[in-house]
């Protein structure tokens, strides 16, 4: 299958609500499932800032992550949005960064 098939017609991810109600029931707000993929897109571009570089919704079936020299990659959901980063960025993202940590101690840049 092409990728644009396979976006176009891919299935929800383990992280998504809609996928998963039974996981996400306990929630006193409900949200809707654009809400939600917005919230998650802002608090995964929170930690790759450090990096730079950015993840935007694209189309709302996956995500596009761009780098600053213009490298971009097309990824289906949050889990294969590290290893795109790592090369695209052309380096490891470690979560356990203290440069990274205390950037978002902090509020980071352009916050």
């Amino acid at each position: 299958m092409c990728g644009l098939c396979g976006v176009l017609g891919g299935r929800g991810h383990w992280t998504e609500t809609a996928s998963n109600p039974d996981t996400f029931r306990s929630r006193a707000e409900t949200h809707t499932w654009h809400r939600e993929r917005q919230a998650r897109t802002r608090l995964v571009n929170a930690v790759l800032r450090h990096y730079g570089l950015r993840l935007d919704d694209w189309s709302g079936n996956a995500y596009m992550l761009r780098g600053k020299t213009g490298r971009t990659a097309l990824v289906d959901n949050l889990t294969e949005v590290w290893a795109a980063a790592e090369q695209i960025g052309r380096g490891a993202c470690d979560p356990l960064d203290a440069a990274l940590l205390a950037s978002l101690s902090d509020g980071g840049p352009g916050r």
